[in-house]
């Protein structure tokens, strides 16, 4: 005997992951969600520019902050950094796959809803022209019984058999009502045959409709459950990609987080190195404040050093500033920290020239700087004026050497805590660092 084949509906409903019952609650739930507007698709490619600058905002900032600092912390910064700029676009396309996964779901369950109703209305087509032959049967019964009983007795089944067969009056009377009560009841037997005939060609023509709908619905259904099935496996894929990133988010502020004590002592490091620069240039102002002072020469009042005091240091012409003159904030650790010069563009090995005229202070090698050339500018505007060109590949001046502005004092490297070729070029007025930028004509 072969196997028998599970009813259609509770498949669909396991299928569907929904409760047999939630089919027919379905009906209630909405129509299907119509595809996105073109308004809606311009709204979200306009978000997705949107968050695209504020995640190179961001980036920019952090890369900023921590200028200086060890590539490795600069890395983990940026992997960060990127993994947080895609969570909002997986976010986002896990909302539209659960809607469409959804939107499946209720299409799907209005099919079954209506192929529900089919079969129910199949079911009780089938009862009733079942429960209709029963009657017709039973009647056709009857009028032959009606006949057969007419037939035994005989000729008197008409009026004037019944006239001619009384015996009196009231006989006659009696015999003809029996008569008319016969023939009335035959006929209405008759009638009901042919309504029941009736009733059952209509409900026959209604059933062969409401079968075929059957056969429709259920190739619907099977339509509205592979598109359902694929609007699940798209959901789920995209809530897997968006937990790997959750996940690698984690992982990577985990390994920040533990780099955090490391970065606050490199930070100490770079500021006690950067404080030792501004001591030893301040004492070198002094005493070059002390010999003028001992040759009889005045400079004045200090005065405000403004205007394009400086040539342009690099071989990129014009100058181009990779990262200006400023505070950073950094968007993940969270702290500030002073950009105390410009970085100025400047390909490995390129020529790096004094920037304006002066002696060479120092040549050497600081902690964060790499190597160093600092030039002192003497007195201008009773102020003390110096500059210096860090990271440099190669240095080509010595410690008490006069430069001109414009000289070559070495060449462009990545030295010191420096993540790649470029000049960092700082300006010191009374031994603290200023904006270069507008001392360089920007």
């Amino acid at each position: 005997m072969p196997a028998r084949r599970r009813p259609f509906l509770p498949r669909l409903a396991r299928r569907l992951g929904l409760p047999a019952a939630l089919m027919c609650v379905a009906l209630g739930l909405g129509v299907v969600a119509a595809p996105a507007s073109a308004d809606s698709i311009d709204n979200r490619i306009k978000q997705a520019q949107k968050e695209q600058k504020a995640n190179a905002r961001k980036k920019a900032a952090a890369d900023d902050a921590l200028e200086g600092v060890k590539a490795s912390l600069q890395k983990l910064s940026d992997q960060l950094l990127d993994t947080q700029a895609k969570i909002p676009a997986a976010q986002r396309a896990l909302d539209a796959a659960q809607a469409s996964y959804d939107s499946a779901q209720r299409a799907a369950a209005l099919v079954t809803a209506r192929l529900q109703d089919a079969q129910d209305e199949n079911k009780a087509l089938t009862t009733t022209i079942a429960s209709d032959g029963k009657k017709a049967t039973a009647m056709r019964a009857a009028i032959g019984e009606m006949a057969r009983e007419a037939y035994r007795g005989g000729p008197e089944v008409s009026t004037v058999g019944v006239l001619l067969g009384a015996d009196s009056t009231s006989d006659f009377i009696e015999r003809y009502g029996l008569m008319t009560t016969a023939m009335r009841t035959q006929s209405q037997v008759l009638d009901q045959l042919r309504e029941a005939k009736a009733t059952d060609q209509n409900s026959q023509v209604r059933l062969g409709a409401v079968q075929d709908r059957i056969g429709e619905l259920k190739v619907e259904a099977e339509q509205k459950v592979k598109v359902a099935d694929a609007a699940r496996d798209k959901a789920q894929q995209a809530k897997a990609a968006l937990d790997s990133l959750l996940a690698t988010q984690k992982t990577q502020q985990n390994a920040l987080q533990a780099q955090k004590a490391a970065l606050k002592q490199e930070l100490a490091q770079i500021d006690a190195a950067a404080k030792k620069v501004s001591n030893d240039l301040k004492k070198a102002l002094a005493e070059q404040r002390a010999r003028d002072a001992k040759k009889h020469h005045s400079s004045g009042p200090p005065r405000p050093i403004v205007g394009a005091m400086f040539g342009n240091p690099t071989s990129t012409n014009p100058i181009y500033v990779t990262s200006p003159y400023g505070w950073r904030f950094h968007p993940i650790l969270h702290y500030y920290r002073l950009h105390a010069g410009i970085d100025l563009r400047a390909h490995c090995g390129t020529p790096i020239y004094a920037g304006r005229s002066g002696t060479v202070l120092w040549a050497e090698y600081r902690y964060g700087f790499g190597s160093q050339v600092m030039v002192n500018h003497g007195i201008v505007n009773g102020n003390g004026l110096a500059s210096s060109y860090n990271h440099l590949e190669r240095m080509v001046v010595h410690s008490g050497q006069h430069v001109s502005q414009g000289q070559l004092v070495g060449y462009s490297g990545s030295e010191g805590l420096s993540t790649g070729c470029h000049l960092h070029f700082e300006v010191y007025v009374n031994g603290n660092t200023v904006n270069p930028a507008p001392l360089l004509g920007l």
